[in-house]
Formats: C-alpha cells, structure tokens, sequence
C-alpha cells in the first residue's frame, strides 16, 4: 500500500527488455520490498516462456574444455536419462556380440592364418636346409641350424673332427640359411602387426553391430538437436577406440592392463581396470546443469547468501591419489544459471560483504554470460587440475534490494553501478491517512493476520492498529508502511489475546502489546525518570528561575525512542557580543547544534543591536549533559533562556519547550515530538499533576502529535497543556507571563515587556562599555 511510485519503477524495470535497466529496491528494512517486488515478479514470471535447460558434456576433442548445450525445457532430464539407458546397454550388448560364435570363428581365422603364415615360411626354410645337408631344430634358446650325415644331426665331436676346408663349406651354407632365417624372423612382426589390425577391423565391425542400433534408436529421439547427434557420433568413435574396456573376457582385461601401461598408469588389479572403464563410461554421461523440467514459466530465485561460488557456480574436485582432479561431470550451476531467464533477487548488503561476489555479478552482467570460474584458480592460490567449461548466455534480470544510503553511495563510489542498475525503486515510509487509505489499511491488517494464521481482530482492535500506524509515522495525517512493524504487533497482540483466553484479539490486547513493548525496551528510560525523580539530574517542574529552561530531547536506544527533559542555562555578561556554546567548545556538540545556536545569535543580533554594538557575552550550556548533543530542536529553548538572563525575568519551570528557531524569530518543526511531551508529562505525572505543566511546541508540528491516551485524558482534563507557538514572542510571553512587547516606527518597545526589558539591559552593558572604553580623566579635568 502507498507505494504507488515504487511500484511504476518495478513494472517499469520488468518489461524493459534492453541491458542495464535492472532494479535497485531502496528503503528501510521491514518496509515490504520483497513482498512486493516478488508479487509483481510472480505476475510477469507466470506469462513469460520457460526458460531452456543447460548441459554440460565431455569434449572428445578438448577434455579440458567442456561444451555447453541448451535444450527446451525438460530435455535435459530426458537426455540424462536416455544417455545412462544407452551406457547401460552399451555394457550389455558388446559383450555379448564378442562371445558369439561368428566372431569366435572369424578370429580363430586370423589367428590361424598368422600361424599358418610362420609354418609355412618355417617349413620352406626348413627344407632348402635339408636339401643342403643342414637341419633345423627348435632348442631351448630358439631355433638353430646344424649339419646333418645320414639324415641324422652330426655331433659337435664329429664336425670338428671334419677337414678344415669341408667344415668351412658347412658353415658357408649354415650362415647363408641364418640369414634366410632372419629375413622370416623379420616378417614376423609385420605378419603380427597385419593380425592384430585384421583382429581390431574384426572387433570394430562386430563392436559396429552391436551399438550402431542403440546409438541410431537415441539419434531418431534427438532428430532435431544436431548437436546431440554430433555428440553421439563422436560418443561412437570412442567406443570403437576403447573397445578393450567393453569385454569382459581375461584376454581383453590383459589388454586392458597393458593399455594402461601405455598410458603410463598402474594396471595390477582387475580392480583398477575396472575403474579406468567407469571412469570412460562416465564421459559418455551428461551433466544437467539447469533442470527446468518442473518449472511453469520464468524462474523466481532469491539468494540470501550471494558468495561468489553461489552466484556463477563452481568446479568440485575429488582426491585421486594425492592428487586433485575434476570432471565435467563435477560442474555444478550458481543462481545465475537457475535464474537464467527470470529473475534474480539478492540483497545489496549481504552481496558487498562477499569477497568478489559484486565483481563476478558485475563482470557477468556486463558481459551476457556467466563464465565459471575457481576463485581459487583466479587468484593463484591452488594448483590443480581444472576446467575451463563453456560460458552460458545470460539473459536475466537482477533486483537488488538494500538502504537508501546504500545506494547512494554506490551510485557516488561505484563506476559501473548506474550502468547497470538503470531503476530505482524508493519505496515510501509512509502514506497519507486518508479514509480510503484507512479502509485499504484495515484490509491489508486482515490479509496479514490471515497470512500469519491468527486469531481474527476486532473492528476496535483493527482501529487501533490503524491509529498506532499513524504513531510509528510520527504524523496524524499519515500512516506507516513499515509493514514488519505491523506484523510484530499484530502478532504480540494475538499472543497477549492467547494468554486471556479469548478467541477475538480486542482493542486492549493491541494497547497490552504496546505496553509490553514499552515495558521490555524501556529500562534506560526508566533509570534516567528514576534519576530525575530521585534529583540526581535536576529538572523542575514548578516555580521560576532566570535564565533557566526546561528543553526536551529524544534518545533511541535499539528500536525504542523515549523523551528525557533537559535543563538548559543560559548567562549573560559585558563582552563582545559573543555567544559561547559550551557543548561546542568542550566538543560535545555536533554541527546542528552549532548551526541552531549561531542562527540564534543572528536573531539576537538583528533585533537588539541593530542601532547599537551587541556588547555582551553569553554561555549556553545543557546542565549535567556527559555525552554529546546534536540537532537544533533546543534552539528555541536556548533563545528564551538568553533572553530571560537578559531580561532579568524568569521562567516557569512547569513548562517544556521544544522546536528550532530561524534569524527572524519563527518557531519551526522538530522531530519526535510525541515522545519529548510524553517524556516530561511522565516526569510531571510522577511528581503529581498540577494543571498548571505543559509543553510549548511548534504549531507546525501538531498535524504530528498522535500521543498516548493517559497523555490526551489528562490534556482533556486541564491537566496538562501542549502550547502550540509560531515565534519567539509567543513563547516568551507563555513562559515568562510578561507580553513579548512589538517595536513601535521609532524601534521602542512597550515598558513592562520583554523586548523593552532585554533592550534596557543592553543599552546598560553598551553604556558601561562605552565608560570602560574612555580615557581617564585627571584631576584638574584634563582628558589624561
């Protein structure tokens, strides 16, 4: 409610559509800004399209450098699923088409071919031998030639029992078949090597067979997303290369173990060949990264813990031996990415004290994408293994929500900020109190009671509620927005009503709440009324005094503000016209104290000593003040008090004042002015009520009063009075019950008035002056 500007930002914010022209939330905390920027999101989200789901898969080409895919919404899910059914069949068929007998025999085939191959050339070679006498055995130590003499091997004994020229003939030939045999030695290999590729068309072919329907019924259900065809193809090939980790066989797991010995890895179980074939099944795998399967319409995300991890996601890793390592599988998606195509909501605060969250939101809103990154990684604090994953598109609106001052200053301190936070959204403290406001007020109380599941409020009860918005806004004609504080006592009251046994909340469990509240903060308060009543701080509340007043400040202690009256003096003597302000001088007093007691200087000044040197000093001071005092509400306080040591003529005790004072001598508004008069009437109640207490205010500050009902009874009863006073004259004349007196056309003022009384005092202290400032005169009348 009351948030009528607000509310065009909003609306204004969500359906420009162009960068930048993101929201900034300001006002108090407590004021309704998420509720209603929510509401408003809520509306716009269920019209907008469903945002897409985002993938991650395994880069075949670049492992470290993972592709992002983006599918319609639910896609994703169904992908995954269908992608782990394939992996799961994958496993089932290719061992199965490896034990078939078509495959067995054909291998058989290739095996006995190579073998053929080696006999073959061996017999060949074997018989050249015998046809040169020569044998050719198979030893220990491989093959080897000998002589032969009768068709039987010749002892060594016997050779070299030979004539030296015969054993040279027989060493000839020997030497000649050795290097026969080296030449088929040397085939070998390359007959092996022809095997082994025959051996591996062979498995790719039946490999083929089997998964080449699987990966075709998938492709048929992904038509349309070439993408994810080319994924498939490329998810084919590697299987075709990984054969090895497919079988299950003890060939292929030997097979196996000496790939990954190749690889240089450790292959000394079936235990770790296992999972070198888990660790490929998983790349065939696909990571969702955002699932917007369940999602109607444009995604509504608030963070209350923006870190920077939170907002563009992360990269896990995981120990392997000793050492960290990651996976696309181990992408894991930040807010930006669930918010993708809606809206995110953060609060502006808890966003500035994450260390590098507002520079990662920044840089991924300047740039459209959100790129992951390790912080860690970025700031060179980790070594690792890591990824660096495809940057998703962004398109996205973000509302911040913080203070007022908070965005002001980062409006002022941060260079990008207005580039990218075009809308603010300032919502109001409060509305006006009008009666349709009021009605709109008491409906709004109904829906939060109904929201917070309590017991129904009484039209009194609502009244009162009502009337007690008009108290937190510190004005009669207005009403709060501050709809937390509502809520509290909405609930307080429910409680207070629980505890009587009631059904309906009543008007006098609203007042007990309020009471309550009063109650629980209120123990300073009570010291310092407690310290007053007891005279250690010195305020009267009857008779008169020169020179002295009563001024009212306010204190706030956490939530709660309370009004303690404050003696002020003020002391007059023969100067310079200076008007001292001691809490300035012992820096004690802020600036706007300052500032109000150098306008009441100039109103002096411009009235009294327009004919004449202002010749007097003057000491201002707040009696038994031990911390610091700020504001110009004492102002006119200060003024009377100078003006009665001037005068010479007291004031009453019984009266408060309150309300700033401008150079011409106009009263002007303050705030807190209901908890200043309640302060001093709890003082004057205590003591007992006269009928003669009272406190002078602004006039401008009555539309403000809504005070405590003992207060108003006993104003009502002529009790207690609240004089509302416009200038300086008019509270004067209250406080001194002498008339201010005018200026006639000569600037003389009336006998028997302040003003003549005050004026007369000065024209003394300019005389004196005057006869200090003469020469002395001798004896014999001579100037000396």
């Amino acid at each position: 409610m009351g948030q009528e500007r607000a509310e065009e930002a909003v609306q204004f914010a969500i359906h420009v559509r162009q960068n930048g022209y993101n929201l900034f939330a300001l006002g108090p905390k407590g004021s309704g800004k998420f509720t209603a920027v929510h509401q408003y999101l809520a509306k716009a989200a269920a019209n907008a399209a469903t945002p897409p789901d985002w993938c991650y898969l395994y880069n075949f080409d670049q492992p470290h450098h993972p592709q992002a895919l983006r599918l319609p919404a639910g896609l994703g899910k169904t992908l995954r699923q269908q992608m782990e059914t394939l992996i799961e069949e994958l496993r089932a068929a290719i061992p199965v088409a490896f034990e078939s007998e078509d495959y067995q025999s054909q291998r058989q085939n290739i095996n006995d071919a190579f073998q053929h191959k080696q006999e073959e050339a061996l017999e060949e070679l074997q018989e050249r031998a015998k046809e040169r006498g020569i044998a050719l055995m198979r030893t220990q130590n491989g093959l080897a030639f000998a002589p032969m003499e009768q068709g039987e091997v010749m002892p060594p004994e016997a050779f070299q029992e030979l004539p030296e020229e015969k054993r040279e003939n027989i060493e000839a030939r020997i030497e000649e078949l050795q290097r026969d045999l080296q030449r088929v030695a040397q085939q070998v290999p390359q007959w092996s090597r022809e095997g082994r590729e025959q051996v591996k068309d062979l498995n790719q072919e039946i490999a083929a067979l089997a998964i080449d329907p699987l990966i075709d019924e998938t492709k048929e259900k992904f038509s349309e997303y070439p993408e994810i065809l080319e994924h498939l193809d490329a998810i084919r090939a590697d299987i075709l290369e990984h054969l090895q980790f497919f079988t299950q066989n003890d060939q292929e797991n030997s097979d196996n173990r000496l790939a990954l010995l190749l690889r240089g890895q450790q292959a000394n179980s079936a235990a770790q060949v296992e999972a070198t074939r888990e660790q490929l099944m998983h790349r065939y795998e696909v990571n969702v990264l955002v699932d917007n399967s369940d999602q109607d319409g444009a995604p509504i995300i608030y963070e209350n813990h923006p870190t920077h991890q939170n907002l563009i996601g992360r990269i896990e890793h995981q120990a392997r031996m000793g050492a960290l390592i990651t996976d696309f599988g181990l992408i894991r998606a930040g807010v930006l990415h669930r918010a993708n195509g809606g809206y995110l909501i953060l609060d502006a605060r808890e966003l500035l004290l994450q260390p590098y969250a507002w520079e990662s939101l920044k840089r991924a809103l300047q740039a459209q994408e959100v790129r992951i990154e390790s912080l860690g990684q970025n700031l060179s604090l980790i070594s690792t293994v890591s990824l660096e994953p495809d940057p998703i598109p962004l398109d996205l609106k973000v509302v911040l929500l913080g203070e007022r001052q908070l965005y002001y200053l980062l409006y002022q301190l941060e260079p990008d900020f207005a580039e990218l936070f075009k809308v603010a959204a300032d919502f109001e403290d409060e509305m006006d109190r009008d009666e349709a406001n009021q009605t709109q007020y008491a409906q709004l109380v109904a829906n939060l009671v109904a929201e917070n599941g309590l017991r129904p409020f009484h039209a009194r009860a609502v009244a009162r509620i009502v009337e007690q918005g008009a108290r937190f806004a510190g004005d009669s004609e207005k009403l709060t927005t501050h709809m937390r504080t509502i809520t509290d006592l909405l609930r307080e009251a429910d409680y207070w009503a629980g505890t009587a046994d009631s059904d309906v909340v009543q008007a006098q469990h609203v007042q007990q709440a309020l009471d309550a509240q009063q109650y629980r903060n209120g123990r300073i308060r009570d010291r310092l009324q407690e310290a007053i009543l007891r005279e250690t701080f010195l305020i009267d509340t009857t008779g008169s005094q020169v020179g002295q007043i009563n001024g009212l400040a306010v204190l706030q202690t956490g939530n709660f503000m309370f009004g303690r009256p404050n003696r002020i003096t003020a002391r007059v003597r023969l100067g310079k016209g200076e008007v001292v302000d001691i809490e300035r001088q012992v820096e004690m007093g802020g600036p706007i104290h300052s500032k109000g007691v150098m306008i009441l200087a100039g109103f002096l000044g411009g009235r009294y000593a327009s004919r004449q040197p202002f010749s007097l000093s003057a000491s201002l001071v707040f009696e038994q003040s031990y911390g610091g005092v700020d504001g110009d509400s004492a102002s006119s306080a200060e003024l009377y008090a100078l003006l009665s040591a001037l005068a010479e003529v007291p004031l009453k005790q019984n009266l408060a004042v309150t309300g700033s004072v401008n150079q011409h001598g106009q009263v002007q508004a303050i705030g807190g002015v209901n908890e200043k008069i309640e302060g001093f009437f709890d003082i004057c109640k205590a003591r007992g009520l006269t009928g003669d207490q009272g406190v002078l205010i602004p006039k401008s500050n009555v539309k403000n009063l809504m005070l405590r009902q003992d207060v108003i009874d006993a104003v009502a009863d002529d009790l207690f009075h609240i004089y509302p006073v416009q200038t300086v004259d008019e509270g004067i004349a209250l406080l001194s019950g002498l008339p201010a007196g005018e200026a006639d056309e000569a600037g003389e003022y009336p006998p028997d008035t302040v003003n003549y009384l005050v004026t007369e005092r000065l024209n003394k202290l300019a005389e004196k002056q005057r006869s200090f400032a003469r020469p002395p005169v001798a004896e014999n009348g001579e100037t000396a």
